[in-house]
């Protein structure tokens, strides 16, 4: 793992290549996925089930929904603490989740207008579960659970099958949260098959979940026809840390976004240089032991790295520059820093909180942005799955009132039919 010093002549350099660390190279994909679509599109389920076979290497002979009663026997057949942990879990994420409800509201005038906001959930959404390398309940909480406190009647849900078959605890998942619709299909098929609907799968109206470059490709090809969360990329961690932090768990941290992909990346910033390589040297103690080690060392080797700076300012700026999806802030006094960090997905103030326990419980949804994209989006949540129409009314008094106002607009853009038409309210 490379260490760069702030000081260094070279370091702007290197440390742009950091903030440009998008490993989003959708062009080699472009072409792939935009015939999946088009497929999915023209033909249907047919589509769907070479599709199927050709990426996932199974053959679809019955129906691709699964059934609710294998949703009831997965759960049925988990481990006691493993359906407690569960249901520990979407309490806590449902509960942070309802504070974000909003609620229409009307404020009326005293000219007589009445004006509002109108907050509805949309009809359908499809969530995008993956399930390549690992298997992931944890993402079917977290895109579920704000979706059922938004109110959202059908919820759809999509995961590739190894062999046909779904893992048996995002099985038992599904069960715990009511799912009625999920299907057993993966990848960039799933994602055209949500946007455009087939005999099978119903077209929804927005998309959410986490997925490979052919994932996020296709959720960037069918926004417009579809409401999308967010395109994300590989996972990431920032780090603030100085002395007072322990080496051993800073390595930890940085493993755990390690262990998710080759390409996923984790920093360190710190103004220590002991302990910049006290945190390194345990980093490599550690990834012997960790059963994805192979991939947490590519990850760790060639995505990441520690970054001395000269001071705790140099180190928040810095970090802001980064954007990054998860950021630590590994100091005594953590809270203190808060207000100057200004672009990050989710924020772990102090010694005691770990990135992990915001994959899975703590609250908040782990549905992040990620590649810098923290400087313009947010956390999936609430707002992903609602619409707001504005709310207008005029009486006589409020026309009278703002209707020349307005007809003079109108003129000004020469839009006579406008013009005309407060012009007969307000002469009535």
């Amino acid at each position: 793992m490379k260490i760069l010093y702030s000081n260094d002549s070279n370091f702007k350099q290197d440390f742009d290549k950091l903030v440009n660390r998008s490993n989003l190279d959708m062009q080699n994909v472009m072409e792939t996925v935009n015939n999946i679509i088009s497929d999915i599109k023209e033909y249907g389920d047919e589509a769907l089930n070479e599709q199927i076979f050709k990426f996932d290497k199974w053959k679809v002979n019955g129906d691709l929904q699964i059934e609710r009663s294998d949703m009831e026997n997965a759960y049925n057949n988990l481990d006691p603490d493993l359906k407690k942990s569960l249901s520990i879990a979407y309490e806590r994420i449902k509960i942070y989740h309802e504070k974000q409800l909003e609620k229409t509201w009307l404020s009326f005038e005293d000219n007589g207008s009445i004006l509002g906001q109108k907050v509805t959930p949309v009809d359908r959404a499809g969530l995008y579960i993956p399930g390549g390398k690992a298997a992931y309940p944890s993402s079917l909480l977290m895109n579920a659970a704000p979706a059922i406190v938004a109110g959202v009647k059908d919820i759809v849900v999509c995961t590739p099958a190894v062999g046909g078959n779904v893992n048996e605890l995002l099985l038992g998942a599904m069960h715990l949260l009511g799912i009625e619709y999920a299907y057993k299909v993966g990848g960039a098929s799933a994602i055209a098959a949500m946007a455009y609907g087939t005999k099978t799968i119903k077209k929804v109206d927005v998309i959410t979940g986490p997925g490979n470059i052919y994932v996020a490709t296709a959720k960037k090809l069918v926004f417009g026809d579809v409401n999308i969360d967010m395109i994300a990329g590989p996972s990431e961690i920032g780090i603030i840390a100085g002395d007072s932090a322990n080496p051993h768990h800073i390595a930890i941290d940085l493993l755990s976004q390690a262990e998710h992909d080759e390409i996923a990346s984790s920093f360190l910033i710190t103004f220590s240089d002991k302990f910049a390589n006290s945190v390194k040297d345990e980093i490599y103690k550690i990834l012997p032991t960790l059963s994805r080690e192979k991939i947490a060392r590519a990850s760790i080797d060639n995505k990441s790295a520690i970054i001395v700076a000269k001071d705790m300012d140099e180190c928040i700026d810095l970090m802001n520059d980064l954007a990054v999806e998860h950021l630590e802030i590994a100091t005594n006094n953590a809270f203190e820093y808060l207000a100057r960090i200004k672009h990050a997905g989710a924020i772990f103030l102090g010694h005691y909180t770990p990135e992990a326990i915001g994959d899975y419980l703590a609250g908040p949804n782990h549905t992040l942005p990620t590649g810098g994209s923290a400087r313009f989006f947010s956390p999936l949540g609430v707002s992903n799955f609602v619409k707001k129409s504005s709310i207008i009314s005029m009486n006589k008094s409020s026309i009278n009132e703002l209707g020349k106002a307005c007809m003079s607009l109108a003129k000004a853009e020469g839009l006579g039919a406008h013009e005309l038409s407060v012009k007969v309210r307000y002469e009535s």
